[in-house]
């Protein structure tokens, strides 16, 4: 052992070396264990109802639909979410929840998440109504489902079809996942009309109250293009359009009786701080990079070659002094 340490000594700058390219070489395999810590893992739900084709919204300047702007505010989500963080995503319309996947980290599955939300549109919708609170049920279920606590940013107009009164209201003071429930809301808070839209995707006009408080009621199934192609009715006048708006008081009053939380949807970084900075929800058993100490020790190495130098230059100095 004394000769080791003798040979060791002798070529110590060797030795050094031959350690920093053996830490390397062990960045180089990528090492990981395997710890189990809190993560925030958000289920991100989009309303694909008829109302969400409003388009009195604005991304990068240019006029949007409610859906494209609940788009561009997912994307952004994930964008500013640091790595660990698990996303997942999902789709209300009518009285239903309909996830799209399971939970995934956001920077090993970056495009493929943001391409699910990129594909996100109306006719995904399995009925053209829309009953919020019916909405709410649906997503505790969906969580029972998950088996993993999740953080639910619901992104909606909070505009129902037909409208929630005392006969259609579902009670939801007993839903259990209010506290993991944010509504997100999106929407311009003046009037506006609603853009139609053909089994092919083309804009044909706006939706006309007749028209509206007809699918209202029964519901479309927009997966049949025989009912809704080529020519689905429309307003015939501008006064004859449905006109719709966030209805924030709904939406508020959702989240007092959930014990939940509302907050509007603003492009604008105090938003995306304020999803970063919630609790978070899960703890996953996640991969945990140790490269960076494998390269911090090889660099130590190198940087202990000179230490010998730099105490005899020390030396030399205080002997002249």
């Amino acid at each position: 052992m004394k000769r080791l340490f003798s040979l060791l000594k002798a070529h110590y700058e060797t030795s050094l070396l031959l350690g920093a390219m053996l830490f390397l070489v062990l960045a180089l395999v990528k090492p990981e264990i395997q710890l189990k810590q809190e993560v925030h893992n958000y289920l991100l739900l989009a309303d694909i109802s008829q109302s969400m084709n409003a388009e009195d919204m604005q991304v990068a300047n240019k006029p949007a639909t409610r859906l494209a702007y609940t788009q561009h505010l997912m994307r952004q989500v994930v964008k500013t979410s640091p790595c660990g963080t698990y996303v997942s995503v999902g789709v209300f319309a009518a009285e239903n929840v309909a996830l799209l996947f399971m939970p995934l980290e956001v920077c090993a599955n970056f495009d493929i998440i943001n391409d699910s939300i990129n594909h996100l549109e109306w006719r995904m919708a399995w009925s053209g109504n829309s009953r919020m609170t019916f909405g709410v049920k649906a997503a505790e279920a969906t969580f029972d489902y998950l088996n993993i606590p999740a953080q639910m940013l619901f992104f909606t107009d909070g505009d129902e079809a037909p409208k929630a009164n005392g006969i259609n209201k579902l009670d939801i003071s007993d839903v259990r996942i209010g506290k993991n429930v944010i509504f997100v809301g999106v929407g311009g808070k003046e009037p506006a009309p609603i853009k139609r839209f053909n089994a092919n995707n083309r804009f044909v006009g706006y939706w006309g109250t007749d028209a509206a408080a007809e699918s209202a009621g029964g519901g479309v199934n927009y997966s049949d293009a025989s009912k809704d192609d080529p020519d689905p009715p429309v307003a015939y006048a501008e006064f004859d359009r449905y006109l719709s708006s966030q209805d924030v008081d709904h939406l508020k009053e959702m989240a007092t009786e959930i014990k939940g939380q509302y907050i509007e949807g603003i492009d604008e970084p105090a938003f995306y701080q304020f999803v970063q900075s919630q609790t978070p929800a899960a703890k996953f058993v996640t991969s945990y990079s140790v490269k960076w100490l494998f390269l911090t020790l090889a660099a130590l190495m190198v940087i202990a070659t000179y230490l010998p130098d730099v105490w005899a230059y020390r030396l030399r100095d205080r002997q002249t002094a």
